[in-house]
């Protein structure tokens, strides 16, 4: 007789993949979830945000990208997990958003629980880190459209903000000034560029140790990438913010000038902060063009707040003193690279449009 498992789809491997994820997910609840794992939809009350005058619902979703690649070179899936969080809390943040539940999508070749299991459990632990519930998910196993190593993410973040208080941009002037906070690293963007750079160009293997990443090339590129959900609440209960601009795709060149008004412009001093090891590895080649290495990576700038000259220096002051607890979450290897730093790294001008350089 044929069979489903026949074809390629284990259901019963599925479950097995459920039975091993169920109890790092319900360490994601908190009190607004209603109902338990194995409801046909995810429940959430918002029953805590009762108070705010007008609570408007913010929505994000993105993926890891070719990020993956790496992770299933490595048969490591641990790290990917956070970085699918990340990337769509991330997004929330930057409008003043609370997140305040995640739901996953992953699709595979072939189902192995274990391997669920990693990826899950690091979507869990993003989770903690920014303060959300993961209430759903779907696992979808597709033999035939993918090999039996590859796999994908997909992330749905939903956060709630009071309307009056959504950082819009609007706000932001000519001599106001950017505060970047420290990337961990690459994060989830550019990483078909890496593994031209790396792999393609340099030849390297990712198993190699490389003293002054302090670790193997493989363990740099799957640094996680850093949630600044709890950092940004932080901030903005005691700051004024005008903008916050995630940088992920299209760098410091792109990012930053989608927050603020039409006819500004920014310059941003490149020398202004420190990079994460592996961005002075790739300067180090000197194969890559200045305004392109600022364009396709974050080059140590994960995040940009907006503020009046006056309060830049406290604002830098008060986020190198908070203390950060994300290091929990994450191999001890990359422990230095979760710490957030600060550092004024440039002003909104009108002397010209878009980015200057500097």
């Amino acid at each position: 007789m044929l069979t489903y498992k026949a074809s390629g789809v284990d259901i019963d491997e599925g479950n097995r993949a459920v039975d091993l994820i169920k109890g790092k997910i319900k360490e994601t609840y908190d009190s607004n979830v209603i109902g338990d794992l194995g409801n046909f939809s995810g429940l959430y009350s918002l029953k805590d945000f009762m108070g705010m005058e007008e609570p408007v619902l913010l929505a994000s979703t993105d993926g890891v990208g070719t990020k993956l690649k790496i992770a299933q070179l490595m048969d490591k899936h641990d790290t990917v997990g956070i970085d699918l969080v990340a990337m769509c809390v991330n997004d929330l943040i930057c409008q003043g958003a609370r997140p305040m539940f995640f739901l996953d999508y992953i699709a595979l070749g072939k189902l192995v629980a274990e391997h669920i299991e990693k990826v899950v459990g690091g979507i869990a632990d993003g989770c903690k880190m920014s303060g959300c519930a993961l209430i759903g998910g779907e696992t979808a196993e597709m033999p035939g459209m993918y090999a039996d190593d590859d796999y994908d993410l997909a992330g749905f973040s939903i956060g709630i903000a009071d309307k009056k208080k959504i950082v819009s941009g609007k706000d932001v002037k000519s001599s106001d000034v950017l505060v970047g906070v420290s990337s961990s690293g690459i994060h989830s963007n550019g990483f078909s560029f890496i593994r031209k750079i790396f792999l393609e160009e340099y030849k390297y293997d990712l198993s190699t140790q490389i003293e002054e990443l302090g670790m193997t090339l493989g363990q740099a590129l799957l640094t996680p990438t850093k949630i600044y959900v709890k950092l940004a609440l932080d901030i903005l209960a005691k700051h004024n913010i005008k903008a916050i601009a995630h940088i992920t795709g299209g760098g410091l060149v792109e990012n930053v000038v989608r927050v603020i008004p039409k006819g500004l412009g920014l310059d941003i001093d490149t020398k202004s902060w420190d990079k994460a090891p592996i961005f002075k590895m790739i300067e180090g080649f000197d194969a890559i063009e200045k305004r392109e290495l600022h364009k396709s990576f974050n080059m140590g700038v994960g995040l940009v707040f907006i503020v009046d000259k006056e309060d830049a220096d406290a604002l830098v002051k008060f986020i190198n003193e908070r203390p950060n607890d994300n290091a929990q979450y994450v191999d001890p290897i990359y422990k230095d690279l979760m710490e957030d730093k600060a550092y004024i790294i440039g002003s909104v001008t009108d002397s010209h449009e878009g980015v200057e350089l500097l």
